[in-house]
């Protein structure tokens, strides 16, 4: 019998210790995707104030690698957010990696089996530009989807550009550029995250609605990550620029 509190306080004495541990699908063969959302719905009941949803394996690309046809989603703490300036401490983790993210701040709550792109386009009151902080508790970075769903989509710190009014920008088409060091290292646009960003958003809506949750105004929710994920390192500076919503700044200490 798998016990969700045990996994879930090994994931969190993971974090605590900044150490690697085994997948928890070796040790747990039977671990299916329903007991892993339990354990990070215990992670998340231990985590403090919530700020915010985060939406992982989005493309298309991405889903067809790991065998899957949704994305997955996690949990994001207000505590683990980066402020603008700020550098990323980088000794607090293990192996922390960037990517380029649109983040939607609701202005209203949203929930319900039907949400759609569109509703989640009236309900948001701002996108912004954002760079999430991967940085899976799992030795070489190797995990199974149910892994990764239990360690909270391997969330660790984020940080949210200037607020911009979603209106009159279509999210599909906007160029997104990664770049580390000065060097652009990928490319891409708004359309990698399920076709459209806030289509992502939706589905996490109606995936939250069959749990008896929803999203709430004033949460932010980073919509997919539209690169690969970069390695980071004390000394690095990461940025993240997307057409029309500008761009933002990360530093590593």
């Amino acid at each position: 019998m798998i016990s969700v509190s045990e996994l879930a306080a090994k994931l969190d004495k993971a974090v605590t210790d900044r150490r690697v541990i085994t997948q928890l699908s070796i040790e747990h063969p039977e671990l299916d995707l329903a007991t892993a959302y339990l354990v990070q719905r215990e992670l998340r009941s231990a985590a403090g104030p919530l700020a915010g949803w985060k939406l992982g394996v989005t493309s298309r690309a991405k889903q067809a690698q790991v065998g899957l046809t949704e994305p997955i989603y996690g949990f994001l703490g207000a505590a683990t957010a980066v402020d603008l300036g700020e550098q990323l401490d980088t000794s607090a983790l293990i192996h922390p990696r960037c990517e380029p993210e649109i983040v939607f701040t609701l202005g209203r709550d949203l929930d319900g089996p039907h949400v759609t792109a569109a509703e989640v386009l009236a309900a948001s009151k701002a996108v912004a530009v954002g760079i999430e902080v991967l940085d899976s508790r799992y030795a070489d970075y190797e995990f199974t989807i149910v892994d990764a769903v239990a360690d909270n989509a391997s969330a660790a710190r984020y940080v949210v550009g200037a607020p911009v009014n979603p209106l009159d920008i279509d999210l599909r088409l906007v160029g997104v550029v990664l770049a580390k060091n000065g060097s652009v290292v990928a490319t891409a646009s708004g359309a990698a995250a399920l076709g459209h960003p806030a289509a992502a958003v939706a589905w996490l809506a109606r995936q939250l609605s069959a749990m008896g949750e929803g999203l709430r105004a004033g949460e932010i929710v980073f919509s997919g990550g539209l690169t690969a994920a970069v390695p980071v390192a004390p000394g690095d500076v990461v940025t993240a620029a997307v057409d029309r919503l500008g761009s933002l700044e990360l530093g590593c200490r």
